[in-house]
């Protein structure tokens, strides 16, 4: 299991930071871990999950 910060998240996935946020609150996105009092991580598995649910409703979507 690996925490990632907020840099890895947006490298990862190409999302801004804002986007980042606004998915969270919309549900969209797997929440942040509090690392401390000013500091929080994802796992980075569930960032990867959210990425490869992309991918395959882009297939679905394309009828692969």
């Amino acid at each position: 299991m690996r925490i990632i910060r907020l840099k890895e998240v947006i490298d990862s996935t190409g999302l801004g930071r804002s986007t980042v946020y606004k998915y969270i609150d919309a549900g969209n996105f797997p929440k942040s871990i509090s690392l401390g009092d000013r500091c929080v991580g994802w796992l980075e598995s569930e960032v990867q999950d959210w990425i490869m649910a992309r991918v395959e409703e882009r297939d679905l979507q394309a009828g692969i």
